[in-house]
């Protein structure tokens, strides 16, 4: 086969690869089509099935949309001790729905809004079983001082039996490794007595 007529095959063959692409994208689209439609069917006779069964419900148990959550500008109703677990653990603030501040770092937006919104930080409290302590004028206002680090356990102190100086006044505990100044005079030939002191 000479080398014009392969040419012409393969630009064939990448054009006809090129359609069959086109073609397949195509085919995929109304597939695509086809399933939405399918599952918006599906959607419907599923949501009419999931409304006829609450209906039933609401007609057995005699409720009223006011019991549902559903009356003009009322929310479903909430325990007390559901809105008090409904604080993230460490949440010094919290709305109730989920959103909780721990009192570190900057107010979140939901906590901003709602104060400018004229409510006070006190509503947001969460309230802990424990007894509490007298709250200062600072974190009564709603801001919450940093905490001090955690003390550190002290270690007893480690003293040197021995110090080692030289006549320079550079010295040595004889804890860690040995100085620059120390390992050049014991090179030299000193030994590390030369430096008790």
């Amino acid at each position: 086969m000479n080398a014009p007529n392969l040419a012409v095959k393969l630009w064939v063959l990448l054009f006809s690869m090129e359609f069959e692409m086109a073609q397949t994208y195509s085919q995929i689209q109304k597939q695509i089509e086809i399933l939405q439609r399918q599952a918006d069917a599906l959607r419907n006779s599923e949501v009419k099935g999931v409304v006829d069964r609450i209906k039933v419900a609401i007609a057995h148990y005699g409720l009223t949309a006011a019991q549902l959550g559903l009356g003009p500008g009322q929310t479903a109703a909430r325990p007390k001790k559901a809105l008090a677990s409904s604080a993230k653990p460490g949440a010094r603030f919290s709305d109730g729905n989920g959103n909780a501040w721990s009192g570190r770092g900057p107010r979140p937006l939901w906590l901003r809004n709602a104060l400018t919104a004229g409510r006070s930080i006190d509503e947001f409290r969460v309230r802990s079983p424990k007894k509490s302590k007298p709250v200062s004028a600072e974190l009564a206002s709603g801001e919450m001082a940093v905490p001090a680090a955690p003390r550190a356990r002290k270690k007893a102190k480690r003293t040197a039996k021995i110090s080692y100086k030289d006549d320079t006044g550079n010295s040595w505990s004889g804890f860690g490794p040995k100085p620059r100044w120390l390992k050049a005079a014991l090179e030299a030939g000193k030994s590390l007595e030369d430096f008790a002191k």
